[in-house]
């Protein structure tokens, strides 16, 4: 599942194609994803403007001219690709229609942007822009990991009666949005807390200094295009790069990366999902 650097980094990807333009013409090839598309999507937003392109959490956010937001979720496999960008951004010419190009966008600049998805677990919804903070999907969660709320303060008050593990607690998206498997791992590490580590059992200077590490964590994601595991892509087609800097996700029996380290990482399972840490640096 592609967690918050990919998503930003589709984003960015996106906005120079999207931003600013009109959707000239919306296909919409299926009635579903995950869930039912919105009724009359394809209507409307044919002809409207993409004022603004946000994140929040793991979704994208398209404003539009007409007063609605587009959300957009990738999903397990879903990415977005754009071809034929006129303002040579990107230099892929309009590729053949796929079996599971079930969105396609396109722009009134002659770029395509194509929404492909062949698990369809991806979600797309459109909402009245001012009501956004009371979509299911949105008024649950947390501060953005990026953001000014993200602070010692409230991680602090958030752990204190915290009794699951701090892996869990941090995957916990009412405290804190955005973050997944991936980067809680490498977080955790770079902190040497233990993922195990019940989250009010950790002292509150040890819980402030998980804020800039996360923040760390994500930027250098971030500038790497994210991480490619599986399916994911960035929206010019190109591969994330971060995963060839993971500290330990992925990296079952590998040697430690710490300075002076000799153990190796190890993989347990907490809450169905795996957990990569050194048991020596962790604590």
């Amino acid at each position: 599942m592609p967690e918050l650097p990919e998503v930003e980094t589709v984003r960015r990807g996106l906005t120079p194609a999207m931003e600013g333009q009109v959707i000239a013409q919306a296909d919409v090839n299926r009635p579903d994803l995950r869930w039912p598309f919105p009724d009359r999507m394809a209507e409307r937003l044919t002809g409207q403007t993409v004022l603004r392109l946000r994140r929040r959490s793991k979704y994208v956010l398209a404003d539009l001219s007409s007063g609605e937001t587009l959300l957009i979720h990738l999903g397990m496999s879903g990415r977005m690709t754009v071809s034929g960008d006129p303002l040579g951004q990107f230099t892929h010419t309009h590729p053949a229609a796929e079996k599971h190009d079930h969105v396609v966008f396109h722009m009134g600049n002659g770029a395509r942007v194509t929404f492909n998805d062949p698990r369809r677990f991806g979600a797309m919804d459109l909402m009245e822009t001012a009501q956004e903070g009371t979509h299911k999907l949105l008024k649950v969660l947390g501060p953005e990991p990026l953001g000014n709320d993200f602070n010692d303060s409230h991680l602090i008050k958030a752990f204190e009666t915290k009794n699951s593990p701090v892996k869990s607690a941090l995957l916990d998206q009412r405290i804190v949005s955005g973050l997944g498997n991936i980067y809680v791992c490498e977080a955790l590490f770079r902190a040497k807390i233990s993922p195990v580590r019940k989250a009010k059992n950790i002292s509150k200077a040890r819980v402030a200094s998980l804020v800039p590490i996360i923040r760390n964590v994500l930027t250098d994601a971030i500038e790497a295009g994210g991480s490619s595991l599986k399916d994911f892509r960035q929206a010019d087609g190109e591969l994330g790069y971060f995963q060839h800097s993971f500290d330990v996700y992925g990296r079952e029996n590998a040697p430690c990366k710490a300075l002076n380290c000799t153990h190796t990482v190890q993989r347990i399972v907490q809450s169905g999902r795996s957990s990569f840490y050194c048991a020596s640096c962790q604590t």
